[in-house]
């Protein structure tokens, strides 16, 4: 069968107005209206180079109270958090927070933003912080039978009021209040080779490494492996990529 030029045009013409049609479909689908790439952490201006030569980005302020709300109002976190009377939720660090409530956060985090955060583990940790926290001091007491005398007057050294973030030191890389008075929850189990599943207790960075139940929001009530009990339970976000 032969087509005249006119019933061209018209079989053309089906095919353009399909595949505008095909087209119009997929326009319509558009990104996937579950992400929301407002809801990404602001991370620091430069990645830290880690000692093995990776680059790992971390957030430049902790976690803080509007950012952890935003899981609960979506019933995806189960803790709601409040802010004393002359605090701003945008400003103030979320915290009062277990290891089991960090994990909720970064699951809604990552399937609401379609990324992979994490938390930092103890050494990335402790790498982070290094240009900004004290260095370690020379001990008052030299008699042995002294150590605890010289551990028990040098400990303690941070601030443990809650401060609205900026408050303390910022890192070469642009990272804020690591030397401040919030603990960070790591992804490190205090026992080695222990699935995470599994582990009772986790590392958190701080003034000094302290392991804490997983289950405990008030640090006053749970356990500190060394040194002066941890002030306030929260948490900052790092990527590799």
């Amino acid at each position: 069968m032969t087509l005249s030029k006119t019933s061209l045009r018209f079989v053309g013409l089906g095919l353009v107005v399909a595949a505008l049609a095909v087209g119009g479909a997929l326009m319509q689908r558009g990104p996937d209206p579950s992400l929301d790439p407002s809801l990404a952490p602001e991370m620091a201006e430069q990645s830290v180079t880690l000692p093995d030569g990776s680059g790992l980005w971390v957030q430049r302020h902790e976690v803080t109270v509007a950012e952890w709300n935003a899981c609960a109002s979506e019933q995806a976190c189960s803790l709601t958090l409040r802010v004393r009377a002359g605090f701003d939720a945008e400003t103030t660090p979320a915290t009062g927070l277990s290891y089991v409530d960090v994990q909720e956060y970064i699951t809604w985090l990552n399937a609401r933003t379609g990324q992979s955060y994490r938390l930092p583990t103890t050494d990335e940790w402790n790498h982070i912080a290094a240009p900004v926290l004290p260095k370690d001091t020379e001990p008052l007491f030299t008699d042995p039978s002294l150590t605890w005398a010289s551990t028990y007057l040098t400990e303690g050294t941070a601030p443990r009021a809650l401060k609205t973030q900026g408050s303390f030191s910022t890192s070469p890389e642009g990272i804020a209040d690591l030397d401040g008075s919030v603990w960070e929850w790591t992804s490190d189990c205090y026992a080695d080779g222990m699935d995470a599943n599994r582990c009772p207790a986790f590392y958190l960075g701080g003034e000094h490494v302290a392991a804490m139940s997983f289950l405990v929001r008030d640090p006053a009530r749970g356990g500190c492996a060394v040194g002066t009990p941890p002030a306030h339970l929260g948490l900052r976000l790092v990527t590799d990529s």
